[in-house]
């Protein structure tokens, strides 16, 4: 729950990026669905959930369903009707009033909205009261655009473990994207979303991701939660079959400029360490078809 409006890993971040000043942070956004938002989270089928576990892991979490899923009941109360599947570390999440960050991203039109808030399940349904809502720019989201659903019959496996396998290794150095869902006493739960060529993404071991910090809107809403709290999850889609990879553990911002000199774009590194990893092959029916890249993303790292 958000309890004070200026965020001190937020301009702790600021601070050390040379940038901001007293009382900075991110803005007060508004904690009412504006007019317009509405209409777009009820056209959406799939929204991207940031929370934490029994434990107090984090996770990045996918929820898809037909449209109007996400019904907006009031100006600052969203009914979803689907929850996350079974095997998914948030499926059980929520059995008590607990911060969540949600984003609702749409790839064929490279726009999407952020809403910070708490959240309750009820049943198969999840009750979330909205605490910021906000517009975020088209930066680093690749065009990607909605094709046939896969079969209903289709079968859902799940692979849990403590490290990456060789597969998913090779999954993550082929992604162009990621979501990351962070937390921190007092000002929230978040989602967000990373993106960039394929392989900005580092896979520097089994238990060991690392990737770049580009320039932004300056709010530094996941690097603030990360300056007060290493916790957070990742969440990798495999866009064009449905399965998802999320991972769970630390990380940490690197201000090291000799750890970015040979990364384009790179304002900094960001370096995770995995405690836990899910695949859940067939997480979702729904595919999607690359149309490109972004025209913000940075030439990814040469690899030696």
């Amino acid at each position: 729950m958000i309890k004070t409006p200026h965020h001190e890993g937020e301009q702790a971040v600021q601070k050390q990026a040379g940038e901001g000043g007293p009382g900075w942070g991110s803005p007060m956004f508004d904690d009412v669905i504006q007019p317009g938002f509405d209409q777009y989270l009820m056209r959406q089928r799939m929204l991207f959930l940031g929370g934490a576990d029994a434990t107090g892991a984090m996770w990045s979490s996918l929820v898809t369903g037909d449209p109007g899923f996400a019904l907006p009941t009031s100006r600052r109360t969203i009914t979803l009707s689907s929850l996350p599947v079974p095997g998914d570390p948030l499926a059980e999440a929520f059995a008590e009033t607990a911060d969540i960050g949600l984003l609702a991203l749409e790839p064929h039109t490279t726009t999407r909205i952020r809403i910070n808030g708490v959240a309750r399940r009820e049943g198969d349904s999840l009750h979330i009261r909205t605490e910021q809502v906000l517009g975020n720019c088209p930066k680093y989201l690749q065009v990607r655009v909605p094709v046939a659903d896969g079969p209903a019959s289709a079968t859902r496996e799940t692979r849990d473990g403590d490290a990456l396998t060789p597969e998913q290794e090779k999954w993550i150095r082929g992604a162009d994207t990621f979501f990351i869902a962070s937390q921190a006493d007092g000002y929230g739960a978040d989602s967000s979303h990373r993106g960039g060529d394929p392989g900005f993404v580092t896979v520097a071991g089994p238990r060991r991701l690392v990737w770049p910090d580009y320039f932004g809107n300056s709010f530094y809403m996941t690097l603030g939660n990360l300056q007060l709290n290493e916790n957070c999850g990742l969440l990798f889609l495999d866009w064009e079959s449905g399965h998802t990879l999320q991972l769970t553990g630390k990380a940490r911002i690197n201000w090291a400029e000799g750890d970015r000199a040979d990364v384009p774009g790179a304002l900094r590194m960001c370096e995770f360490d995995i405690e836990r990893v899910v695949q859940i092959d067939g997480a979702t029916r729904l595919r999607w078809a690359f149309g490109g890249p972004s025209p913000y993303n940075p030439p990814a790292p040469a690899r030696g």
